[in-house]
């Protein structure tokens, strides 16, 4: 019943914050009705490999970071709605809105400050080494400042993860604001704000850091966690070569879908990549992922490079501004898809996914073989020898039924 405790407390949570954001759908409109259900998918997902972890390896802390995290997510949620629903939807309706709202900053910052902690001590829940004791203690640092801040008179409350009250209209000062908002104390606020960016930026260094010295598996684990970061990095480029490439469509709906796809791969991936590290289910298939996102990125931005030459080709060069001129790219691209695929495939799997390429290869010389052997002994024999340098099998061994 005790690892139920906490999920069962964020799905009540959750379920209220929901409530919530239906009544107040009218104030805070569309965008931020969005927003709030893509957090609360998020939630559950983080909620959902918590209660997983937790009942598998109840001893790593990993679990309940990702449970904390999906808890304080939604509590960010609960108490913006809450605040919205009392000062804007129906005015005057609820007890104490602004002290509740003024908790949703609390909230969003407690889950970027449990995230940062989580990638830290991915996937024990221990710190690599003593070493990495100072960041630890900048994390706490960070933490602090930010609640100090919290506490600045004059400061306002615009919401939490989705800044609901701004889109409704219904920001307002801070009602817990006690501390001076200039001199030495709002000097201090900006130190504390550059030590949490290279805070950030040394728990995101210490991935490839550990991983380096790490041993087999615990390399596949970080390669997890590393996965997602670069996949995270690689949105914010392509909204930069859209922007240069399209603007009008990438300051409209381009725009919004390649945002979207950047919250979402570590808001998914993260917990993801927890529960495949900790559980090692498929841990050690990272390699052919890699290889696999590498070979299409690079066909799909080939095919586009073909579709755009040809395209062009056919409208600024031979004047040929039909429909037949982009049915006819089209279908060239399309064509050229399979063979350049397994192509790049190879090359990028020589460099990326060794093991995989030699693999291959190897059977493609035991195929090669096998044509010209007639010989049952020495098939047997080939057999036994390519599955053993494919594999590398503690034990090999060959039945043939030779009354079958």
């Amino acid at each position: 019943m005790a690892g139920w405790a906490l999920p069962g407390l964020t799905g009540l949570v959750l379920a209220a914050a929901l409530v919530l954001v239906g009544l107040d759908g009218g104030r805070i409109g569309a965008n931020k009705t969005v927003a709030a259900a893509a957090v609360a998918v998020a939630v559950l997902i983080y909620t959902g490999i918590c209660r997983l972890i937790t009942a598998r390896v109840p001893g790593n802390p990993i679990g309940w970071l990702l449970g904390l995290l999906g808890l304080s997510a939604a509590a960010s949620v609960f108490a913006e709605q809450y605040a919205v629903y009392g000062l804007a939807t129906v005015r005057g309706s609820l007890p104490a809105a602004r002290l509740v709202g003024a908790l949703a900053g609390v909230a969003a910052q407690l889950t970027v400050v449990l995230l940062i902690t989580l990638i830290l001590l991915f996937p024990d829940g221990r710190l690599p080494s003593r070493r990495w004791r100072p960041v630890s203690w900048a994390i706490a640092l960070v933490a602090a400042g930010w609640a100090m801040q919290d506490l600045q008179v004059g400061t306002t409350i615009s919401g939490g993860l989705t800044n609901a009250l701004d889109a409704a209209k219904a920001s307002y000062r801070n009602p817990y604001g006690i501390l001076p908002p200039h001199g030495w104390y709002s000097g201090l606020l900006k130190l504390i704000f550059i030590l949490g960016i290279v805070t950030a930026l040394l728990v995101i260094a210490s991935v490839p850091v550990r991983r380096r010295r790490a041993g087999t598996e615990l390399r596949k684990q970080l390669a997890w966690l590393g996965y997602v970061g670069v996949m995270t990095a690689v949105w914010p480029l392509v909204l930069i070569v859209a922007s240069v490439a399209a603007p009008a469509a990438a300051n409209a709906w381009l725009g919004e879908l390649i945002w979207a796809f950047m919250v979402l791969t570590p808001v998914v991936g993260i917990p993801a990549a927890c529960a495949v590290a900790i559980l090692k289910y498929r841990l050690y298939e990272i390699d052919r992922i890699i290889s696999r996102t590498l070979a299409y990125a690079i066909v799909t931005g080939l095919l586009i490079g073909v579709y755009a030459g040809m395209v062009l080709l056919a409208t600024e060069v031979f004047r040929l501004r039909t429909p037949v001129a982009v049915a006819a790219a089209t279908l060239a691209a399309a064509a050229l898809f399979s063979p350049l695929r397994r192509r790049v495939q190879r090359v990028v799997d020589r460099r990326f996914n060794r093991a995989r390429y030699d693999a291959d290869q190897i059977v493609a010389a035991f195929a090669a073989r096998l044509k010209d052997t007639v010989e049952l002994q020495s098939v047997r024999d080939d057999l036994a020898g390519a599955v053993h340098q494919a594999l590398e099998p503690a034990y090999v061994s060959v039945w043939i039924n030779e009354h079958g």
